[in-house]
């Protein structure tokens, strides 16, 4: 017999609910005959996987338990378990500067911290950095880490200061120097709040900073784990209390999904600030343009069009750019999705018709598509246009979340993403589009106009296909990365969902049903990337965001997967409603929101998933140039009557009631006359009454691909000596493939492999492959025994060099490049040998940190007044001005003899600040690659 429980109202937030079950007594006689008829079995659930279920007016999930008890009133019981289960056994490792440089990643210092006997303090033992400390002590079974507990962390920092005081640095354990005038903080990171493996971040975190007030060497902080403040719940009730009757109202015969709706319309009002503009979430104040352009797209352009239009001027510079927002390096060109701007803004005139509006946004895509182009952001491959779009993925911002560790911001800018090509593509479309409306009696010049906008998104569409698609696994990757060349990069082991389902909404993909079918789906949801990374806590890695949900859950309708548009519907309604609030994101392992790094209630592109999974999902509407259509997508399971009253669109108000389910249209009339072709003219006025009646034919059988929660295996850490590759062995890992310049080599099982002496250059990368399968990014290309392929120019030879006391440079010194400091750069390299080269720069920038700001240097290289490309030199740290890395590598084939280059700042090289475009220049490196 299969039954759920029914929940009234004194029962609902009572914590022995059970899912799933129900209370049975033995009947101790037969009924009479005349006895009254048994009540009505509750209702079949809507939506059931083994983590939880969606019912008309309740979720479940084990106790916890949502219900509407009105479309405008929910209650839950739900209280995040995150602080009741934490393992006493604490992992933690000292940071100098917010990196990760103390140990190797995977070797950590452990504490357990259990209390003390007689009530003594706990306290690690004075630990030397660098050496690694593990407590023997064990820990009892079915024992936790206690709340509120005290623990004081010493660092012995003598040996790291004793050689600053001898030689001005102490050599981290990657060879790296850090120089004694470049030590701003010392840090601790771990796996236990407050602690926390965001490096980045770790400054700002309150208590994470350790110090020497007495000068002994000695530093010290003291945290609180487990603190029972940080034990963060959520409301127990939301009952609707603003006027929201100027929108689009819903409703349907599924009273919890009518209260979502209702919840996120209200939540849409209060993410409107005083000025005008979309506030992001609750906890997140100010306009993120990939954040805004998102919500716009899934909802906003429909409810809140001029929000939305004051909000995408905001991230507009006077010069007429999108503004790309601070990130990885010192934000553009390291990421580079700022494009998604322009498919928002042309998402508001296909809602609104506005040609005014179209023609301020134009020039304002024009002028930054261009400015991509021009910078080199569209990757090419020996020659031949690819168009991936270099740089970070979309959305997937933090970079230590979705990148291997060893990945620096420039090699991010050298990767080539799938959702930002996709981006891309879809922004040159937009642009193709707004040409022709703008200007359709300039026929002639108009198709030329947009000829090399459609060339450019074709040109995309193919790379993506060609470049990014895992034929074994039916999946895209998530983006293609190494160094050198274009030829030597991989693809990254993830699937990512954000960009499989934008390459499925925006008609780039060629197989959308497989891609939809087969990108791993968990059973909370469909996570960010696939499988997860080691060592990393949840934020992108295994989480859940419900905007990507929400647009994944649109490209399943498009491709006709009846099964994960349903499951996306369930997947959105879960945490809203058990939540109370449309949370940013959620870890995907255990659905629960307080497990990842950061998180906000109210989130602005969270609610507009809700919306959009109505607008866009169940209704269909599709905004174009002629007018508005209907491609409504109504699963069996959610059948019946749904109306969505006071729609604005354009000068017209609409009525549309949606009957039945399927995804046919039998009959649709406006104003109780057939409507032709279903076609509501742009041109339309007034109000209006839409009716829609489906078949009610039931749609091909469709599946996901439902896999559990997966870890890939640590990224191998390899060394080369005497013409062997070792590393320490992998954790999970059965095998390892050696790759060279790319390419697979070999595989072995052994930590260790041979290798033949070079005749040309050579990198070699390991991957791990454990049991299942699953692999772990490659490890750091790794030249081995490079130099006779290399040459060396000092660039203090080219201009007068730095007066800067800065440390850590080769040669005589350095110089200076900014805005008015060596504009232009001439300078000569000997070659020895015709032949293929790699160019690359060291360089020092310390005008920002790794993860935020925006003060990338930019510069164009030329060879005898011949452009060959983009010059990057991102951020390495606040005021870090001796920490020297390499820029990215530019490939040129060079004739034997004496080349000339010059590098110049050009207005094409301007970053997102404008003021500071500044780097400090060592020298150039050529290597010779064949």
């Amino acid at each position: 017999m299969m039954c759920r429980p029914i929940f009234p109202l004194g029962l609902l937030l009572a914590p022995l609910l059970v899912a799933g079950s129900c209370q049975m007594t033995k009947p101790t006689a037969p009924p009479p005959a005349a006895a009254t008829p048994a009540p009505p079995q509750p209702a079949a659930p809507l939506w059931k996987s083994a983590a939880y279920a969606l019912y008309p007016d309740s979720v479940v999930q084990g106790r916890h338990v949502a219900r509407a008890l009105s479309r405008r009133e929910l209650v839950s019981n739900y209280q995040s378990p995150a602080n009741q289960f934490l393992s006493p056994r604490v992992s933690f490792k000292f940071s100098l500067n917010g990196k990760d440089n103390e140990m190797p990643p995977g070797q950590d210092h452990i504490i357990t911290a259990l209390p003390r006997p007689g009530g003594a303090g706990l306290e690690t033992p004075l630990i030397v950095f660098g050496r690694q400390y593990v407590d023997p002590t064990p820990v009892p079974a079915e024992t936790y880490l206690a709340p509120n507990t005290p623990l004081k962390i010493r660092l012995d920092m003598r040996p790291v200061l004793a050689a600053f005081k001898q030689q001005g640095y102490y050599q981290l354990y990657n060879g790296q120097k850090l120089y004694q005038q470049d030590l701003k903080h010392v840090l601790v990171a771990g796996n236990a709040a407050p602690l926390s493996w965001d490096f980045d971040n770790l400054v700002s975190k309150p208590g994470l900073e350790l110090t020497d007030p007495d000068g002994d060497g000695i530093y010290e902080t003291t945290l609180t784990l487990n603190a029972h403040d940080a034990q963060r719940t959520t409301a127990k009730s939301w009952k609707a209390s603003l006027d929201v009757s100027g929108l689009p109202q819903y409703e349907s015969d599924y009273p919890l999904l009518d209260a979502l709706y209702n919840l996120a319309l209200e939540e849409a009002k209060r993410a409107v600030e005083p000025d005008g503009t979309f506030r992001t979430g609750q906890e997140w104040a100010g306009v993120w343009t990939r954040d805004i352009s998102y919500s716009i797209i899934l909802a906003q352009a429909a409810i809140q069009p001029e929000v939305a239009k004051t909000s995408l001027l905001r991230k507009v510079t006077p010069e007429g750019r999108i503004i790309q927002d601070t990130g990885t390096g010192g934000a553009y060109p390291v990421s580079t999705d700022r494009m998604i701007w322009a498919v928002a803004a042309w998402e508001v005139y296909l809602a609104t018709g506005d040609e005014d509006w179209l023609r301020r946004v134009y020039p304002i895509v024009k002028k930054s598509l261009a400015e991509d182009t021009q910078n080199n952001i569209y990757d090419a491959t020996r020659g031949n246009y690819s168009g991936l779009v270099r740089g970070e993925t979309s959305f997937l911002d933090w970079r230590e979340q979705t990148y291997p560790k060893w990945m620096q911001p420039v090699d991010i800018y050298q990767s080539t993403a799938l959702s930002t090509s996709v981006v891309h593509a879809e922004a040159n479309y937009a642009l193709m589009q707004m040409a022709w409306v703008l200007e359709p009696s300039r026929a002639g010049q108009q198709a030329a106009t947009t000829a090399a906008y459609r060339r450019r998104r074709n040109t995309s569409g193919r790379g993506i296909n060609t470049h990014l698609w895992r034929e074994e696994q039916a999946t895209y990757a998530a983006y293609r990365y190494g160094r050198t060349t274009p030829e030597r990069q991989l693809l990254a082991p993830r699937a990512e969902a954000l960009g499989t389902a934008l390459a499925v909404l925006f008609e780039e993909a060629l197989e959308p049903e497989k891609a939809i079918a087969s990108t791993p789906v968990m059973d909370y949801g469909v996570p960010c990337v696939y499988p997860q990374t080691p060592g990393i806590p949840p934020y992108h890695n295994n989480a859940v965001w419900p905007f990507v949900q929400s647009f994944w859950g649109l490209a399943a309708a498009k491709a006709q997967n009846e099964t994960a548009f349903l499951e996306s519907i369930a997947a959105v309604s879960r945490p809203a409603a058990l939540f109370l609030t449309n949370k940013e994101n959620f870890v995907a392992s255990n659905g629960d929101y307080a497990g990842t790094q950061v998180n906000s209630s109210n989130m602005l592109w969270s609610l507009s998933g809700t919306l959009g999974l109505v607008y866009k999902g169940l209704f269909g509407l599709r905004y174009e140039v002629e007018g508005l259509t209907f491609e409504p997508f109504v699963p069996q399971a959610l059948r019946g009557t749904r109306r969505l009253t006071g729609l604005r669109y354009r000068q017209a108000t609409l009525d549309v009631e949606l009957m039945g389910f399927g995804n046919q249209i039998r009959t649709i009339t406006l104003d109780g006359q057939p409507l032709p072709n279903g076609l509501l003219p742009a041109s339309t006025t007034g109000p209006h009454a839409i009716r829609i009646e489906l078949t009610n034919e039931s749609l091909p059988p469709s599946t996901q691909n439902k896999v559990p929660h997966h870890v890939a295996p640590m990224t191998p850490q390899v060394r080369y000596a005497a013409g062997r590759l070792s590393w320490a062995p992998v954790d999970g890992a059965k095998a390892y493939q050696v790759l060279l310049n790319g390419q697979f080599a070999a595989r072995t099982t052994e930590p260790e492999f041979v290798v033949p002496r070079p005749a040309s250059y050579a990198e070699y990368q390991v991957v791990a492959v454990d049991a299942q399968g699953y692999e772990s990014f490659a490890s750091e290309p790794l030249p081995v025994e490079a130099e006779p392929f290399r040459r060396y120019v000092q660039l203090e030879t080219a201009a007068p060099k730095s007066a800067k006391p800065y440390k850590g440079y080769t040669g005589k010194g350095f110089l200076e490049i900014s805005k008015t400091v060596n504009r232009t750069l001439t300078f000569s390299v000997d070659v020895p040998a015709a032949g293929e080269y790699a160019l690359d720069f060291r360089y020092a920038n310390g005008n920002g940190p790794i993860n935020t700001s925006n003060k990338c240097a930019l510069r164009s290289l030329y060879l005898a007044g011949r452009p060959l490309g983009l010059v990057v030199l991102p951020q390495r740290g606040v005021d870090e001005w001796s920490d020297w890395g390499y820029s990215n590598s530019i490939p040129v084939s060079l004739p034997k003899g004496r080349s000339t280059f010059s590098l110049r700042f050009e207005a094409a090289n301007e970053n997102m600040n404008g003021e500071v475009n500044q780097a400090m220049l060592d020298h150039l490196r050529l290597t010779r690659l064949r």
